[in-house]
C-alpha cells in the first residue's frame, strides 16, 4: 500500500489544476414544479440504451422531467463508449447535466495498474464535469467480510478519495444489502467501512432500499451518520412509491434536516407491467412506441417524486 499512497500523494497536484471549484446541484421549491430536481441513476434504463442508444434514452429522459443524471457506463476512459466531453454536451444540450458516476476497480495484485486505472478514470470524470464517482460495489461480503479486508479497502477507498479531491471530485461508496447483512464481531460491515475510511476524503451514497432489505432503518442511519451520507439512491421494489413498504416522506425529511445531501437519484433495478390506461398516458407523452416497462416505470418514478409535498 506505501507504493499506492506514494502515487496518489504526487498525483494530487496533478489532479488539482484539472478543474476549478466543487460545484453541487440543488432542488428547487414546488411540488411537481420544473424547479424541483429529480435524479436519476441512468442503470435504470440499461435494456434500452442497449436497443436504442445512449443519445436516444437522454433524449427520452429529458420528455420525462429528469434534470441531474448518473451514469453508469464507464470503461476505458469513456462514457458509454462516448468521449466524455461529448456525453456532457448531449446532456447539456438537452436542459440536464451530469453530476455523478457508478465505476469501481476491485484491488488488485498490480498496484501500478490499480493507479493508472483510477487516474484514467478520474480525468474521464474532470471532462464530463462530474461531481461524484461512486464505487457500486466490493468483495466484502460471504468469506470476504473480514476485518482485514474492511480495512484494506477502507484504506483502498481513502487514497482513492484523496486523489479525487484533488480534483474538486467526491469519491463514495454505494451499498446493498450485504454491508448490513454481513456483520463482524455483531457490528455491520457498513458501519466498520464509515469508520476505517477518512471522513475528509470518502462519503457514502445510501442505497435507501438495500438497506431496509438489509434490515435497517435507513432513516436511522442518516441520523447515525449525517455528515457521512452525502447522496442518496432512492429506490422501491419496483417504480419508486409502489410497494408502499419505504418511508419515503421519513427519507427526505432526515436527509433536508441534515443539510449535507445535495443530490440523490431514483433507480429502478426490476419493473412491473403498466396496465393499459396508463401505458397509452406514458407513451404518449413521451413518443415512445413500443413502451418498455423499465421507460414506463422510470416515467411513474419522477411523477411520484415530482408530485410528493416532501420533495422540495
Amino acid at each position: 500500500m506505501t507504493d499506492r499512497r506514494n502515487f496518489l500523494k504526487t498525483s494530487l497536484a496533478i489532479a488539482g489544476g484539472l478543474v476549478g471549484g466543487n460545484l453541487f446541484t440543488s432542488c428547487g421549491s414546488g411540488s411537481g414544479t420544473p424547479e424541483k430536481t429529480v435524479g436519476l441513476q441512468l442503470y435504470s434504463l440499461r435494456d434500452d440504451i442497449k436497443e436504442l442508444g445512449i443519445r436516444k434514452v437522454l433524449e427520452i429522459v429529458a420528455k420525462m422531467g429528469y434534470t441531474n443524471l448518473e451514469t453508469a457506463g464507464y470503461g476505458g476512459g469513456k462514457l458509454y463508449g462516448l468521449d466524455p466531453a461529448e456525453l456532457k454536451k448531449i446532456v447539456d444540450d438537452l436542459g440536464m447535466k451530469l453530476s455523478s458516476s457508478h465505476l469501481g476497480r476491485d484491488i488488485t495484485d498490480n498496484h501500478d495498474a490499480d493507479k493508472a486505472w483510477w487516474q484514467t478514470a478520474l480525468e474521464a470524470h474532470v471532462a464530463a464535469g462530474m461531481t461524484y464517482m461512486i464505487m457500486p460495489s466490493s468483495p466484502l461480503r460471504g468469506e470476504g467480510a473480514t476485518l482485514d479486508n474492511v480495512k484494506r479497502y477502507g484504506e483502498y477507498f481513502s487514497e482513492i478519495g484523496q486523489l479525487t479531491l484533488g480534483a474538486s471530485i467526491k469519491f463514495g461508496y454505494h451499498n446493498h444489502n450485504f454491508e448490513f447483512e454481513n456483520k463482524i464481531d455483531d457490528v455491520p460491515v457498513y458501519d466498520l467501512l464509515v469508520e476505517n475510511t477518512s471522513p475528509d476524503h470518502v462519503i457514502f451514497q445510501n442505497d435507501v432500499y438495500w438497506t431496509q432489505r438489509g434490515g435497517y432503518n435507513p432513516v436511522d442511519y442518516l441520523k447515525k451518520y449525517p455528515q457521512r451520507i452525502q447522496v442518496l439512491h432512492i429506490k422501491d421494489e419496483t417504480a419508486i412509491g409502489a410497494s408502499g413498504t419505504i418511508d419515503f416522506k421519513a427519507i427526505f425529511d432526515q436527509a433536508y434536516a441534515n443539510g449535507v445531501i445535495k443530490d440523490w437519484y431514483v433507480e429502478v433495478e426490476r419493473y412491473d407491467e403498466p396496465n393499459p390506461e396508463e401505458a397509452q398516458k406514458i407513451a404518449g407523452k413521451l413518443k415512445v412506441d413500443p413502451l418498455t416497462k423499465s421507460i414506463a416505470d422510470v416515467q411513474k418514478s419522477y411523477d411520484f417524486l415530482a408530485a410528493a409535498e416532501y420533495v422540495k
